[in-house]
Parts: structure tokens; sequence; C-alpha cells
């Protein structure tokens, strides 16, 4: 039996613009549901090495959690959501239009039921299409939260940040760490719509439409494509975040010199810090961009039905 026929669900047209709005509204969803976990991500993934005899910064997860929230109550949680936020609408809307176009390009006609292989292409060019926003965004982001890690009031906010940044890099500057962002983003977003799509089907009982499914299997499908993409881009992320936030002229060779150093200091096991952190993240967070990104597509085709 071959991809397509064992892939069940009705046929239906694709909207490229209707994913645009409904991947905005499941973005805002993921962006407060995760940013918390997020910003211990981040701290866990660019704290510094340790010196002999002392202890590192962050002991892990839940030391980091801890600390910050001592230190810095829940708005420590969600330093740099500023600029996620701002982001984050246009960039999950475009990057569930890159999915919705990816699709429509490869679906000859109506009756077509796209392959899994068909669907993870359509993902990747999904990750295309959201680096052109997500690059900067994340850069600024992850500025933020170190900052706020390390106690230093360099910028003001995302907006001074940037201005900052393009002042002494120019647009250089704030797409530092663009490469290494398409190389987490490409694969990963492949593996996230293919693994939602693959869920939902499996998870529709026989005879029923995939458009019935229910809440908690939603959530269930949204929140595992999230742990499936995040096993593609932690590495990758570990590097970004590394380069992002190294100081200027630090690795003239880009993400090989922050490879590296990281192997050669750190060993293998460092291109997965803050795994637990990202992972705890990842289900809840995709479970509601997931959940936002369907009931929005609901309403969207009962406004505009047929469309």
């Amino acid at each position: 039996m071959s991809a397509k026929e064992k892939q069940p669900g009705s046929p239906q047209a694709i909207n490229p613009v209707k994913n645009f709005f409904a991947g905005g509204f499941g973005g805002m969803c993921l962006v407060f549901t995760g940013h918390p976990l997020d910003t211990i991500k981040v701290r866990l993934q660019t704290q510094p090495k340790p010196l002999p005899g002392q202890a590192p910064m962050f002991k892990g997860t839940i030391d980091c959690f801890y600390k910050t929230l001592v230190r810095e109550g829940v708005r420590g949680l969600y330093k740099g959501m500023a600029a996620p936020i701002v982001g984050v609408a246009p960039m999950f809307a475009v990057c569930f239009f890159g999915f919705g176009l990816g699709k429509k390009l490869q679906q000859k006609n109506i009756e077509d039921v796209l392959t899994y292989p068909q669907l993870f292409a359509a993902g990747m060019l999904s990750g295309v299409f959201t680096t052109v926003i997500m690059a900067p965004g994340e850069r600024i982001k992850c500025l933020l939260q170190i900052q706020a890690a390390t106690g230093e009031k360099k910028y003001a906010g995302p907006l001074d940040c940037a201005k900052q940044i393009y002042k002494a890099s120019g647009i250089r500057g704030i797409y530092k760490g663009t490469v290494l962002t398409l190389m987490r983003d490409v694969p990963a977003s492949g593996m996230y719509f293919m693994t939602y799509e693959w869920l939902k089907h499996t998870l529709t009982p026989e005879g029923r439409s995939v458009a019935d499914l229910s809440v908690p299997r939603i959530l269930f499908a949204g929140g595992m494509a999230g742990i499936f993409n995040w096993a593609v881009a932690i590495p990758p992320d570990v590097l970004k975040s590394r380069f992002q936030t190294a100081p200027e002229g630090k690795y003239p060779n880009g993400f090989r010199d922050v490879l590296r150093e990281l192997i050669k200091e750190e060993g293998i096991g460092s291109l997965y810090k803050g795994f637990n952190a990202v992972m705890i993240r990842a289900f809840p967070a995709n479970a509601a961009c997931f959940l936002g990104f369907e009931v929005a597509m609901k309403f969207l085709d009962w406004l505009l039905p047929g469309v």
C-alpha cells in the first residue's frame, strides 16, 4: 500500500491565505504558552563554562527556572517576549502560509491527497519562508534574555536592541545567524508539519473525517509535532544561540567555529543543552499553537465558506 493510500481523510481545496491568518493566531497562542521555558532554554544554552572548581551558573532546567523566578519574578520568565510577540503573528502566518503554498503547489487537483514525503517538502518550504522574520527576532530575543540573566543593562528593550545592533553592524548584524536559523528551521519544519498531519490522520476514527477530530486529539497531535520538531532542531538551535549572542568577531568562520569550540570544550552533549527545557515547553506550546490554528481555520471556513 502506498503512502497516499495509507493516508485517510477527504480531499480538500487548500487556501494558503486562510492558513496565513489562522497560523498567525496559532503562533500567538504558542508564544503566550511557551515563552517562559524558551527563556530557560536560551539561558542554559548560553551560560558561560564555569572556571575550574566553580559551580555552573545553572545546574539544570529546574534550577534555572527557580533562580529566575526568585531573582526576577514571573516577569523574568517573560523577558524578551516583546520581540517574538511582535514577530510571531506574521512569522507563524508566513509559516503556515508557506506550508499551505507548498501543499497547493504539489496538489494537481482537489482530489489529490498528498503523501507524507510531499507534506515534509511543504513543511520545509515553510521553514524557508519564516527565516526572513525569524532571524532578527531570534537575535534580539536571545540578547535580551542573556542580558536579564547577567544583570547587565545594555538594552532598554527590543527596539533599542535593534537600533544598537544596526548602528554597530548594520543590517548584517540584525540578520546574524540567518544560515543557522535556516539549518534549524528547514528540516525541523518539514518534520513538524508531517508529524502533525500523520498523527491527525492516525488518530481519526475509521469512517470519520479528520475535520471532526476532538480537541484532546488535536492537542496531542500538535504537542507531539512540537516534540518531533525540536528533536531535529536542538543542535542547530544551540549553535544559533551561541553565535547570535557572541561578541562581534569571536567566530569569524561562523557556525563551524561555534561547533568546533563546543565539541572541544564541552563535548558532543553540549549540542543538546537546554534539552529538558525545550521538550517540556514543546508539547504545551505547540499543542496550543495547532489548537489555535484549527479553531481559527474553522472560524474562517464559517466566515468565508467555499473560499
